[in-house]
């Protein structure tokens, strides 16, 4: 792909099936703009199908999960370029999450994820093409190995779920190594080193052959980003895709939507009720201690502004905290121009935004500091107690604690959420000010 300042050559894709197979990158023109929106859009679907994934969505629940995710995000005003900006936005992403073993490993799993979704969505003659792309050598058992095989063949289509239909008379035999979840889930006859494969299961061996292709070409894009790209591109693609696998992709927060604003007076009890748990345990220390450190007074005071805190409340708020330790004076000369300038009306005057969850996750607290994710920073011992001032009860603690020790930590928090409220969030906590946001409606809806 070549990147332009404004124009692009269309990509014309001719197949039965609508599902790219990304052999190669496309030799066309892409915008700029279009390189970093085509892939936030797409990296939206992978991480909805992400969260979803870990919340234990069933298959079939799966299935809409990705239609209604790949509705939204992947449209384009112009019909013919949805291919496009499907194979754009796939190739770009490659690059951004080819540079470390961990980054791989999501991209590849998530990717093979939404093929398999879109692969059994498709007619059954997409989905022949699709082998056909694969250059599968399999064939379909024959008549007479078909009627020596089938009672065992139906024996174990009757014990699956869902069962498989008595339609699906098309069986393939594969070597068993290449179907290896239809082996271990024991959905599959196995005679001789060979599976047989029903033709409504023949996803999983094209997921396998798709999940092969896209692992190796995630090397090799390594190689080609550390060899060459990523010095060639260092003043203007790099830090874009360096930057887009930590990509917040929600509002910003940066001014208080529909809730309008806060006074100091409700502090203590907006905190109580709708604080997530990293604001809660800062709003907690400052009051303890009288004193935030910089990483705490900037992730709380930004989410606090974020929530509705006028300027000169924030000023007041901080004052009245702080000058119990080191005096008001002290506060004046040495605190209260970092309060001003996160309003924007000092130094640059910049408007800074509060910080999303993942930027919290990922920063490094260190001895007598109170940032950072509790979820993550905290030990299980005083998580767990945190949880337990939350009110939550032992099955959700638990519940917590299982996301936690996967490192799912915003599900974590989600989960927290729901067991507070005693309603679900479907969309998952990817902010705290979402969180804030979120139980305020809730509270005020019942």
């Amino acid at each position: 792909m070549e990147i332009v300042g404004s124009r692009r050559k269309a990509l014309h894709y001719d197949a039965v099936s609508t599902i790219p197979l990304y052999r190669s990158a496309p030799a066309l023109e892409v915008r700029l703009e279009d390189f970093e929106l085509f892939a936030m859009d797409r990296l939206r679907v992978l991480k909805g199908i992400s969260d979803a994934l870990s919340r234990g969505k069933k298959p079939e629940e799966m299935q809409q999960v990705e239609r209604d995710l790949w509705k939204a995000n992947m449209k384009h005003p112009e019909a013919s370029e949805v291919v496009n900006k499907d194979i754009i936005s796939h190739f770009v992403l490659r690059l951004a999450y080819c540079r470390t073993e961990d980054l791989r490993k999501w991209f590849l799993s998530m990717e093979t994820a939404l093929f398999r979704y879109r692969f059994m969505s498709e007619s059954v003659e997409a989905q022949r093409a699709l082998m056909a792309e694969f250059d599968l050598p399999y064939k379909a058992v024959s008549n007479a190995e078909f009627e020596s095989t089938k009672d065992k063949l139906w024996q174990v289509a009757r014990s699956v779920v869902p069962p498989l239909s008595t339609a699906d008379t098309v069986f393939y035999k594969v070597p068993f190594e290449e179907v290896p979840e239809l082996v271990a889930g024991r959905r599959v006859f196995v005679h001789k080193g060979h599976a047989y494969v029903a033709r409504n299961q023949v996803v999983s061996l094209v997921a396998t052959q798709f999940r092969s292709h896209l692992s190796k070409a995630l090397i090799l894009t390594n190689r080609k980003w550390i060899s060459t790209i990523r010095e060639q591109e260092s003043d203007r693609l790099a830090p874009i895709v360096e930057a887009l696998c930590t990509s917040y992709l929600g509002p910003d927060y940066s001014e208080p939507r529909e809730l309008g604003d806060i006074s100091i007076k409700e502090i203590d009890q907006i905190a109580q009720s709708s604080f997530p748990l990293c604001m809660r345990h800062l709003f907690e220390k400052l009051r303890e201690d009288h004193h935030l450190k910089h990483g705490g007074r900037m992730q709380f005071g930004l989410f606090l502004k974020g929530i509705g805190l006028k300027l000169d409340d924030a000023l007041a708020f901080w004052k009245a905290e702080f000058s119990q330790k080191v005096g008001a004076e002290r506060f004046d000369k040495e605190y209260a121009y970092s309060i001003r300038h996160n309003y924007g009306r000092e130094g640059k005057r910049t408007d800074y935004t509060p910080y999303s969850c993942q930027k919290i996750i990922s920063s490094s607290p260190g001895a007598g500091d109170h940032h950072g994710c509790p979820y993550r920073h905290f030990s299980e011992e005083n998580l767990r107690a945190a949880l337990g001032k939350m009110r939550l009860n032992n099955r959700a603690v638990e519940d917590v604690m299982d996301k936690v020790r996967s490192r799912h930590y915003q599900l974590a928090c989600t989960l927290t959420f729901e067991a507070i409220h005693g309603t679900s969030c479907d969309a998952g906590i990817n902010h705290p000010n979402q969180y804030f946001t979120d139980s305020q409606k809730y509270l005020q809806s019942k």
